[in-house]
């Protein structure tokens, strides 16, 4: 304001009270807002920290579950190591798994999807799952099966929360926060990988979106079930990279290229076990024949070409990969064994042979092209398994959880190289595609990774005949 100061005195008295009218209904209407933003933020926060307690309790309980799995495993796993006759056990374990699961499992057998649709769509899951994996997967190990571990985690990790949420009356929003959590406290209590497991629990359900609002309940979920199972006595041990190379164009170049073999490999894996599948489903009507033939095939694999290594989780693969002393047919032997093992039926997961499958094809890549064999294992460990499963960001979290952030741009680079390469495949068909990879599947939006496949073999077989 300016002019002279009787001027200025005289603008004051004349619009001086319109002026402090408007600046107290200003005041007035601010006030309002602020108690009412204070009231919705209460609120929230009243919600939240039910949520929260009961992220704590389902974590607790999924850390004190991940703590007697991977004992169970150890347990089964030196017992099978030391008396190959147990090899032996592979029908009966999967002819029992196939009879109590067709006959008492619900909708058990669906596995991880099922855990995949209660997130989305609230759907319960009934306890007897927990069980029921946990039981059938530590027999596949003690058998010889070759399998993994995270996915008996996951479905312990969400009959848990689905229970919880149903006893205390947990719906929408709520729910699936909690959903999530569990399956957080799965990944990060088995894997100890506190960090990758909070990222699992928001990106496994979903192609192409994080879901932000589960964020706090997943990461305190992740820490929480990594510290119980690790205060029960479960320790982990990582490889270690003996050197990272300097970042120039050579080097990059390799990694990219490297990158699209570990998405190829993923899409590989996933495409086995469900042509492995398809053809028991197809040609063999009874369940149980089904069952029988498919053990008795892989045991005959195991035992004509001695393949007795590669049972089981078969850690010794990564290991021998970080050394560079693993070639092509380590690959082979290992996707072969795991693909027969998980397509005739037997419980467990798939992340802990896509390590082995990924290291060893990262350290024969490293042999051949003169760069730091662990360097390179380690890529293809993460790289394998980020693209099989459809979880970039997770990916990268992973890394820095196992080999800290010193070559954390390389595996960013294959984090997203080998995602995009895998397409819309991957080892859950229950996994909603929310943004495409690319333009090229923008007609996926929407779509099960399921539904998808299902129309891109239609398209296929419509372009056959259209030549035909």
């Amino acid at each position: 304001m300016s002019g002279r100061p009787e001027d200025i005195q005289r603008k004051l008295r004349r619009h001086g009270t319109g002026f402090v009218n408007t600046l107290g209904l200003e005041l007035a209407h601010t006030e309002r807002m602020l108690a009412s933003d204070a009231m919705r933020d209460l609120g929230n926060m009243r919600a939240s920290l039910r949520t929260v307690c009961l992220t704590v309790l389902v974590s607790a309980l999924m850390g004190a579950a991940a703590w007697a799995f991977l004992a169970a495993l150890d347990l089964v796993t030196g017992a099978r190591e030391n008396h190959l006759w147990m090899f032996a056990l592979l029908p009966v374990v999967n002819l029992a798994t196939a009879w109590v699961y067709r006959n008492h499992g619900l909708r058990a057998a669906r596995g991880n999807n099922l855990v995949i649709d209660s997130s989305i769509t609230g759907t319960p899951i009934h306890a007897r799952m927990a069980a029921l994996t946990f039981v059938c997967s530590v027999a596949t190990h003690a058998a010889g099966g070759s399998a993994g571990r995270e996915g008996t985690a996951v479905q312990i990790g969400g009959t848990i929360a689905s229970n919880v949420a149903t006893l205390f009356h947990l719906d929408g929003r709520e729910r699936q926060d909690l959903m999530l959590a569990g399956i957080s406290a799965a990944f990060g209590g088995v894997f100890g990988t506190p960090l990758a497991g909070a990222f699992f629990g928001m990106e496994m359900c979903t192609i192409g979106k994080l879901n932000y609002s589960a964020g706090l309940y997943c990461l305190i979920a992740s820490f929480v079930g990594d510290l119980t199972a690790r205060t029960l006595g479960t320790t982990h041990a990582f490889n270690t990279i003996a050197s990272v190379p300097a970042m120039e164009p050579a080097t990059v170049a390799l990694v990219v290229a490297a990158a699209v073999a570990f998405g190829l490999m993923a899409r590989l894996f996933s495409l086995s076990i469900r042509t492995v599948k398809r053809i028991y489903a197809s040609r063999i009507k009874n369940y149980l024949v089904a069952a029988l033939v498919g053990s008795l095939v892989l045991l005959s694999v195991y035992a004509a070409c001695g393949l007795y290594r590669y049972g089981g989780l078969s850690e010794w693969l990564v290991t021998a990969g970080f050394e560079g002393s693993t070639g092509p047919a380590d690959v082979v032997a290992k996707l072969a064994c795991t693909a027969l093992t998980l397509g005739a039926g037997y419980q467990g997961g798939e992340v802990t042979p896509l390590f082995g499958i990924g290291a060893a094809l990262g350290g024969w890549i490293g042999q051949i092209s003169g760069v730091e064999p662990s360097f390179m294992a380690a890529l293809g460990m993460v790289g394998v398994f980020g693209a099989a499963l459809n979880v970039p960001i997770t990916t990268i979290m992973l890394s820095v959880d196992m080999f800290g952030g010193q070559a954390a741009a390389y595996f960013v680079i294959v984090a997203f190289i080998s995602y995009l390469v895998a397409g819309h495949r991957g080892v859950y068909p229950a996994q909603r595609i929310v943004t495409p990879k690319r333009r090229s599947l923008e007609v996926d939006q929407g779509d099960t990774v399921e539904a998808a496949l299902e129309r891109h073999r239609e398209d296929a077989a419509t372009s056959e005949d259209a030549k035909a």
